[in-house]
């Protein structure tokens, strides 16, 4: 089993649940309006004047098969609009009651 955070733009709120869905991940913890700046070459994402957009996370645990089907799909998605901004992390679950 495996745990995907995927942190986004708040423009792609409906299209990364759509992508979960997708993949048959019913699944999910979702954050709103969520605050930051991009380690690479982001923008902030502050929700205030100067820099009004804010940032969505998702957390959902999947079983392994589905761990590629979904980082594909998020990839292709920012690769298609890079200044939004989309990243997606992985991390293996040891242990799940």
């Amino acid at each position: 089993m495996k745990g995907i955070f995927i942190s986004y733009n708040q423009a792609y709120s409906d299209e990364i649940v759509e992508i979960l869905e997708a993949n048959r991940q019913r699944g999910y913890t979702r954050w709103t309006d969520i605050q930051g700046k991009g380690g690479f070459n982001g923008f902030p994402r502050l929700g205030n004047h100067a820099w009004p957009e804010q940032n969505h996370a998702i957390l959902t645990f999947v079983k392994d098969e589905k761990v590629e089907p979904i980082l594909a799909a998020l990839k292709q998605k920012d690769e298609a609009s890079p200044d939004l901004g989309l990243r997606a992390f992985v991390w293996n679950i040891e242990a799940f009651y």
